[in-house]
């Protein structure tokens, strides 16, 4: 921990040299932003986007020259440190200014290298095309076609504005997504570096917290400096995908209540407290038996939090749950744990991701400081998921009364220099541990968890 904090700390004090003017900085109503151009010069047509180039080295050690996937640097999943240009979008919006201003469209595509591209090499892949109806906005807005899933808020927001470089592990697990394979595919164990096994097992792209579907939305102001923020949406359920896989539909609620000091658009200085649900099903061909029978489980999501900025102070904090379809890693893409003896990931054996009463909960609190009279903003981070937190304890093997509970911590120290309002360089350095909660040191999945260490990441961000 003191390496760690000499080192960001080291870090910050290179970009503060650089010194500077007063910085802008992120809070935003993001269901207008995302969903209209309620704010913005009338346009027919504004192409936009944005660049992140970033470079990680994990400090995990191996066991036995084994290695899992928390330990590696993804979306490949083949080494411990590496260059990355992870995310490249560009996309236009705008609206029918001539024809019908209250209709607006927003459309982006994404050209990184990261989980939306990375399964089957895709050279793109459009993750929003999307069109908002306004007629009634005094009332309600209606959106139809792939977007972002309002939910919390450490995904929801713009990703090219989020104070951190790496998703904390309950956000990665619980709310990105990964689609199951269309057929039972067998857990892949912990290999070596480089390797001719890929540890991602998944077929297709990450959800991304996207859906296609219909969304009800609109942000109402109730009082001077007051809003309040709604949705209601109803989706497919499949991520990215255009079509639907089964006959299930996803519902998602959202509601915020926001004060408001000052600015407007995504520099605005607020204080937003907000709520979310999402109930879903999945269907999953979990039984290695050779046959295709999927098989229906419950997914449910949801959490409240609450973001305060206001010049020069921003803190964050929420609270997640999970039940149902947990993820164990890209590594298991039919989601079977696959601990028990003869287990093969079948949802009906001992120690498994898919019982019905499965969950994890996450929570995270981070805040920020803003540097009077220069570009630097230091940041500082806490998160914890505790994953299968649920499950009952057993005698398995050599082991008495053991749970598959696996716990993830992470403390984040982090600095960013905004050159101007459109670039800037965000410095990170975390203490990442995982632990399997009821097993001894070195015991059961501690073997390979055990090693979980350190993280440091640089990445350069440039909005146009």
């Amino acid at each position: 921990m003191k390496s760690i904090f000499k080192k960001a700390m080291l870090a910050a004090s290179c970009v503060a040299a650089l010194g500077g003017v007063s910085m802008t900085a992120q809070a935003a109503d993001w269901l207008t932003i995302q969903g209209t151009e309620e704010g913005r010069k009338p346009t027919a047509a504004k192409v936009w986007g944005f660049i992140q180039v970033q470079y990680q080295k994990d400090t995990s050690s191996s066991n036995g020259g084994l290695y899992i996937p928390p330990k590696l640097i993804g979306p490949d999943l083949e080494s411990q440190s590496a260059f990355n240009v992870n995310r490249a979008r560009i996309g236009v919006r705008g609206s029918g200014i001539k024809v019908d201003p209250n209709v607006n469209y927003f459309f982006l595509a994404e050209f990184g290298n990261n989980a939306i591209t990375e399964p089957g090499n895709a050279f793109a892949k459009v993750t929003d095309a999307s069109i908002t109806l306004n007629h009634l906005k005094k009332i309600v807005r209606l959106r139809a076609g792939l977007f972002k899933i309002p939910m919390a808020d450490e995904i929801y927001q713009g990703i090219a504005l989020i104070d951190y470089i790496n998703f904390t592990a309950g956000t990665n697990q619980l709310l990105l997504e990964r689609v199951p394979n269309r057929n039972f595919t067998s857990n892949i164990g912990a290999q070596p570096i480089p390797s001719g096994t890929s540890l991602n097992g998944f077929n297709s792209s990450v959800a991304a917290a996207r859906g296609v579907g219909v969304q009800f939305f609109n942000t109402l102001k109730v009082a001077p400096g007051y809003e309040v923020g709604y949705s209601f949406m109803y989706e497919n359920g499949n991520g990215l995908n255009a079509t639907d896989n089964d006959n299930n539909k996803d519902t998602h609620f959202y509601l915020n209540f926001t004060k408001v000091f000052k600015g407007k658009g995504p520099k605005r200085q607020d204080w937003k407290t907000f709520a979310w649900y999402t109930s879903g099903k999945r269907s999953i061909d979990a039984t290695n038996d050779g046959i295709f029978n999927p098989v229906e489980y419950d997914r449910v999501r949801y959490g409240i939090g609450t973001r305060y900025f206001k010049l020069p102070f921003r803190f964050t904090a929420e609270w997640m749950k999970g039940e149902g379809v947990i993820f164990q890693g890209p590594n298991n893409p039919s989601f079977g744990l696959g601990v028990a003896a003869g287990s093969n990931g079948n949802p009906n054996s001992t120690f498994n991701g898919l019982n019905r009463d499965a969950e994890g909960t996450s929570f995270y609190v981070e805040g920020g400081y803003f540097i009077p009279n220069t570009k630097l903003e230091l940041d500082l981070k806490y998160a914890q998921y505790n994953r299968m937190d649920n499950q009952r304890a057993i005698n398995f093997g050599p082991f008495t009364n053991v749970t598959p509970e696996i716990k993830f911590t992470e403390l984040t120290l982090g600095a960013q220099y905004h050159f101007n309002k459109k670039t800037r360089l965000t410095v990170n350095a975390s203490r990442n541990r995982a632990k399997a909660v009821t097993f001894g040191a070195g015991l059961g999945p501690n073997a390979n968890l055990i090693g979980v260490d350190n993280r440091y990441a640089v990445q350069l961000t440039h909005i146009f």
